[in-house]
């Protein structure tokens, strides 16, 4: 939506479809919500609009208390969108500026750090820190609210570089305390402040209606022993994982929800050996679980489609899943669930604290480069570990495609898997399929509507 007036029109309705998409503020009370805020509904002239919360923050405003937009999904279009502004949304999400500083993400991108800056601040109204500290206030506010962590302790885990950082970041985001802040959050299950915490309880937000069924279902045959388990009965499954993380490992326990309407969210819990992971963590599970996606616009395309509307119209919703470790998954779409829970067993590295059926990370590619250096398998490992192959959140997808391509023994279907899962390409269609434009962009979310129901395989 790029008129102002649809905008408003938008708010007025309270429609949730784009939370995340666009935020408005008022210029008499100082606040910015989501377009869904249920507070009453401001004068046209009092309204501002931004592209994300970090604009709105650079403004001057503070998050509304009620609709809180820093919890909201994150905008589609950078699922989509394979520019520079895209890529580096994506691994501003992952956390790149916190670890490795504008300079690190502006080599990421191949453009120089002035490029970055003047790129993202022309269209999305903030920069690259501004970008990252919004982030980090949302961080901190998870923290704050879900553990018992003291408070010194938030402000590291959450990526601030001093207390003080932390402190002044806080009241200019939310208009109070880090302690006010905590004393916000709802009686009812908020942890003692020193008290330990088993992990960190997530609300997973996704626009939209969620067809939680089929990802699960997928997940539980794709289940790798010792990396993933599903325990529960299907409509109230819980999916586990282990994480290798920048700074540790971690392991975190998705629940699938019968459930999730218009809008609503997956209730998520993480363990970490250094909570400076978290919001890493939080983007990886939200990539693995597609929950950024627009389905009404994914819906919409797809409905108009003479083979598709009665598929769409059946699972609304549905989603294209992707990866919580990019090139784990491109090792295992080449050798299969068997031969990957092998490759686990003799190479992948034991948890220091075994939980349950969980014991081991993936083995990462340069192990497996050196274990297995024979055949596709150690040509696609020693590509993945050399960075001949890259498959981060922010690389470039036309260049990993034609990376992948010049793998001795990677054949096209692979490779369209690859694709699709870990760099989370949403407009993918294997060799030898039908897959007419009229399908575009979105070809991959076409292809998970045909296996579902069962014309695929």
């Amino acid at each position: 939506m790029t008129d102002e007036d649809s905008r408003y029109e938008a708010v007025r309705s309270r429609d949730a479809r784009f939370d995340g998409v666009f935020f408005f503020a008022v210029e008499t009370t100082g606040i910015y919500c989501r377009p869904s805020c249920p507070a009453v509904t401001p004068k046209r002239a009092h309204v501002r609009f931004f592209p994300t919360a970090a604009a709105a923050q650079g403004a001057g405003f503070r998050a509304c208390r009620r609709c809180r937009p820093d919890a909201v999904p994150g905008s589609a279009e950078w699922n989509v969108r394979a520019d520079a502004v895209g890529r580096a949304m994506r691994l501003i999400a992952d956390g790149v500026v916190d670890r490795e500083g504008v300079a690190g993400l502006a080599a990421r991108l191949g453009y120089s750090a002035r490029q970055v800056q003047r790129q993202l601040t022309a269209e999305l109204g903030a920069g690259p820190v501004a970008l990252a500290r919004a982030q980090r206030a949302h961080t901190a506010r998870v923290l704050l609210q879900t553990t018992g962590l003291p408070v010194t302790e938030v402000a590291w885990a959450a990526g601030f570089a001093s207390v003080r950082q932390f402190n002044d970041t806080v009241r200019a985001v939310y208009a109070t305390t880090p302690t006010g802040l905590r004393a916000a959050a709802p009686r009812k299950g908020r942890p003692r402040p020193g008290a330990p915490t088993a992990g960190v309880p997530l609300r997973l937000a996704h626009r939209g209606p969620y067809q939680a069924r089929p990802l699960f279902d997928l997940l539980e045959r794709e289940a790798v022993p010792g990396v993933e388990e599903m325990t529960g009965t299907p409509g109230a499954r819980v999916y586990r994982r282990t994480l290798r993380l920048p700074y540790g490992t971690g392991i975190a326990a998705v629940e699938e929800r019968a459930d999730t309407g218009a809008g609503g969210w997956l209730d998520a819990r993480v363990h970490l050996t250094d909570l400076r992971d978290l919001t890493t963590a939080v983007q990886r599970l939200r990539r693995l679980f597609d929950l950024d996606a627009d389905p009404y616009a994914v819906d919409e395309r797809l409905g108009a489609d003479g083979r598709l509307a009665p598929l769409v119209a059946a699972r609304p919703g549905l989603r294209s899943p992707g990866a919580a470790d990019p090139d784990e998954v491109a090792v295992r779409a080449l050798v299969g669930r068997d031969t990957a829970a092998e490759l686990v067993r003799r190479y992948g590295k034991r948890l220091d604290a075994p939980c349950g059926g969980l014991t081991h990370l993936f083995p990462e590619a340069a192990v497996l480069a050196g274990a297995e250096p024979d055949g596709t398998l150690g040509a696609l490992t020693a590509a993945l570990a050399d960075g001949a192959v890259r498959l981060g959140p922010g690389d470039d997808r036309d260049a990993a495609r034609d990376a992948l391509a010049a793998v001795p023994g990677l054949d096209d279907r692979t490779i369209a898997e690859i694709r699709t899962r870990a760099l989370g390409d949403p407009d993918v269609a294997p060799p030898g399929l039908d897959a007419p434009d009229s399908w575009r962009p979105w070809r991959s979310y076409a292809l998970n509507h045909l296996r579902a129901a069962g014309e695929l395989e």
